[in-house]
């Protein structure tokens, strides 16, 4: 039967091309993804991002139907960029793109609400069809860790880290330590009494049972996808 708006039957339409977004701190990386992704002709790049903060504005402004969302990036991780993400855009489907096969990385981005997780080394046809498969509505793990994965275990089974356990502002604190920022800059940073910062800290070190600045930024290092 031809559809009298366009002239053709329903099995000849073409299908909605795919809008993608990509997030990767490194330039080379993100032209080459984009370029990778072009070849498709079912698929489009309509924006990309450099760090966690900028993803979540551009996909605010641009809504795109899949985001490759590398899982460290500045500013703001992967994992906390997507559950900001999906918060406001729940119809976005988000592909973790890491070098990171461990299990509680890829618990950590399922449970944050990503619906693929893909390796960086993996090839170029792999990411294409994690595309497409969660379009589709299906998760998509890479065959890597698909095969790594205990069998039945869900995302809720395996316990939060001690850094999933902390607040969002927790976080943002415990980065700037990290980076080695003193508590005025980073009370100024994030709009902060330098006494609201100095309480994050000791609030920091009770949750993750450490009692010092040195044991505080070894254990976010060893838990956290933090650059080094």
């Amino acid at each position: 039967m031809t559809d009298p708006r366009t002239g053709t039957s329903p099995k000849h339409r073409e299908a909605p091309v795919i809008r993608l977004m990509v997030v990767d701190d490194h330039g080379i990386v993100c032209e080459g993804l984009t370029a990778l992704l072009e070849r498709e002709e079912s698929m489009t790049v309509v924006g990309s991002a450099a760090t966690g903060r900028e993803a979540v504005l551009a996909a605010r402004r641009l809504k795109p139907d899949v985001i490759i969302m590398d899982l460290v990036l500045p500013d703001l991780n992967g994992i906390d960029a997507t559950q900001l993400i999906l918060a406001e855009n729940p119809s976005t489907r988000v592909i973790a793109l890491s070098a990171c096969h461990s299990a509680e990385h890829v618990h950590r981005a399922l449970r944050a609400g990503a619906h693929g997780y893909a390796l960086k080394d993996a090839a170029a046809r792999e990411l294409v069809l994690a595309v497409k498969t969660v379009v589709a509505g299906r998760q998509y793990l890479s065959p890597a860790i698909a095969a790594a994965m205990a069998p039945g275990l869900s995302t809720e089974s395996l316990r939060k880290s001690p850094i999933e356990r902390l607040s969002l502002r927790e976080r943002q604190v415990l980065r700037r330590i990290v980076d080695g920022a003193t508590s005025a800059a980073i009370a100024e940073h994030l709009s902060l009494s330098r006494k609201t910062v100095d309480t994050y800290r000791g609030r920091l070190m009770v949750k993750l049972g450490v009692d010092n600045r040195s044991a505080l930024i070894r254990c976010a290092i060893e838990h956290e996808l933090i650059p080094l």
